[in-house]
Formats: structure tokens, C-alpha cells, sequence
């Protein structure tokens, strides 16, 4: 996971991407375990506050400095307030429920979309229409892999907008620029 994370780093803070970030002043990476993605981002972003939450044991001892801290706890039971949320390969690991549940617990936590607030997901949207045979065929490989291992599974657009309006969001944009993955901006 930390590769791919320095992966997905790079790609974050590109051209392509960075954008995102603009004018965010805070953003809380759930799940982010050992702050690959956080410190890459706050190491770009020198005014962005970024906070790492994840659960106790995969935040151990770390301690953050500068515009980088770790906070143990859990996404179910209390997110801090930020401008924007990071869901980097989490919301494929959990049932539509679950992943209704987070959402609506990440919507409380950042202002409304004309204050800035957002969620980034990074995550696949699948693509059967896709003229990528190969990029199809790891998409659903990935898909069996996550319907076998969590009893979740990769989600079609028409699925995540399911989820993101079922969870109280009023819209949202896909950028395709990474690969397999998307990143996806939800806005309440």
C-alpha cells in the first residue's frame, strides 16, 4: 500500500490533479495509516493543514509536525472538521450501507460547498464501455477480488451517485486521470 500511495502522491500534486487543493485551507485523510499521501500533499501544499485519521494501532506512535498530524480514532464515531475529506481505496471495502453511513458521517464534518467543503474520493469507477480491454478486465478482476475478501465490490458511476446522493450530496465531478482509479469530488 505504501507504493501505491507514493503512486497516487505524485499524481495528487501534478498538474493534473492539484487543483483540488485549491484554496482548501485543512483536509483530513481517513485511513491514511502511515501519512504517505499527507505528508506528499502538505509538502506541496505548505498552508493546507492535512490530518491523518486512522485507528490506533496503524497510527501507533507517529507524530505529526508542521502542517501534518495523526489523530487515532475511528471513521465511524468522529471525523475533525475540515474544509475537504480524503477516501483514498476506502469506500470499495465497505457494503453501500457502510459506505452511506461513512458519507453522511464526512458531510458533517466540512462546511457547505459554497464555504469550500468537499470529499475526494479516490477509488475505481467501472467502465464497461471502455475500449481498454485490459483496463476492463483489471476493473473487474478487482471488482471479484473486493465481492470475495469484503463482501463489497467497485462501483459503476451510476452506483457512486446512488451512494453520494443517498448520503445527502448535491453533486460531483470525476476526474479519469489516474489509471485504473478516478478521483471523484463530492460537494454537499
Amino acid at each position: 500500500m505504501a507504493g501505491d500511495s507514493r503512486l497516487i502522491s505524485n499524481l495528487l500534486i501534478s498538474d493534473c490533479c492539484a487543483g483540488v487543493f485549491e484554496g482548501l485551507t485543512s483536509l483530513v485523510d481517513i485511513g491514511g495509516g502511515t501519512g504517505a499521501v499527507a505528508m506528499a500533499i502538505a509538502g506541496a501544499f505548505q498552508r493546507l493543514k492535512c490530518i491523518v485519521l486512522d485507528l490506533p494501532h496503524a497510527i501507533g506512535d507517529r507524530k505529526g509536525s508542521g502542517n501534518l498530524e495523526f489523530v487515532a480514532g475511528s471513521m465511524f464515531d468522529q471525523i475533525p472538521h475540515a474544509n475537504a475529506i480524503l477516501l483514498k481505496w476506502i469506500l470499495h471495502n465497505w457494503s453501500d450501507e457502510n459506505c452511506v453511513k461513512l458519507l453522511k458521517k464526512c458531510k458533517e464534518s466540512i462546511p457547505s460547498k459554497e464555504n469550500g467543503g468537499k470529499v475526494i474520493i479516490i477509488d475505481m469507477v467501472m467502465e464497461d464501455n471502455c475500449s481498454n480491454e485490459q483496463l476492463v478486465q483489471s476493473q473487474h478482476l478487482m471488482d471479484l477480488l473486493m465481492r470475495i475478501t469484503h463482501a463489497s465490490k467497485e462501483r459503476t458511476e451510476k452506483e457512486w451517485e446512488k451512494l453520494f446522493f443517498d448520503a445527502g450530496f448535491s453533486g460531483y465531478k470525476i476526474i479519469t486521470s489516474l489509471g485504473l482509479r478516478s478521483l471523484i469530488e463530492i460537494y454537499p
